[in-house]
């Protein structure tokens, strides 16, 4: 149980698509606004979790050209945002909105990340902890996971409303521009490496 809650730590806690646009709608809307978009990732991330555990996600990306244009997409995607965080210049802002996000905006990138379905692939049957109790073991790592993810998202929407109030320097501030825009990078090419 001990390695199941350290691999949460990591894989939940590292960069990607959903953590980076919490920190950047936190430091674009405050907190507030931002915990209605961390509510619909938490939704959407139950759907990803429940597309993994009934076998769903593992059948539709068994299909070659359904593996494909998702792969193809979320690349796409997760490029584009890594050039809007690192073009985004001397200001801190990882994303950009015209309007706060809400909970369908939070809900809608979850299904489309593929670090939320590497991670939780890996953390449901990479971890056999109770073999002969399987559901209730994906209970016991749901309520786990839960523990650490949402404490996880509202630390970077913290993080995003924090940096937000200090007033770093220009340089300052886009050297974390293009510090979060190279973690987008990172999570690109660990979604083609695993797509391979």
């Amino acid at each position: 149980m001990g390695a199941f809650l350290a691999a949460c730590l990591l894989l939940i806690s590292t960069p990607g698509p959903g953590v980076l646009s919490t920190a950047g709608f936190g430091a674009a809307y405050g907190f507030r606004p931002g915990l209605k978009f961390v509510t619909g990732l938490c939704l959407g991330q139950l759907i990803v979790i429940a597309m993994v555990v009934s076998g769903l996600a593992a059948a539709i990306l068994a299909v070659p050209s359904i593996r494909l244009i998702f792969v193809i997409a979320s690349t796409c995607y997760l490029i584009y945002l890594a050039a809007r965080i690192a073009l985004a210049g001397s200001r801190i802002q990882f994303i950009e909105a015209n309007q706060p996000p809400g909970v369908m905006a939070g809900l809608l990138l979850q299904p489309i990340n593929p670090k939320a379905y590497a991670v939780n692939i890996n953390l449901f049957s990479g971890f056999i902890i109770w073999p002969d109790a399987y559901w209730f073991e994906v209970i016991v790592k749901l309520i786990i996971l839960n523990a650490v993810w949402i404490p996880i998202h509202l630390a970077w929407l913290y993080a995003g409303v924090a940096l937000e109030r200090l007033s770093l320097p220009p340089r300052t501030q886009r050297a974390i521009n293009i510090a979060m825009a190279l973690s987008m990078l990172a999570v690109v090419a660990l979604a083609l490496y695993s797509s391979l």
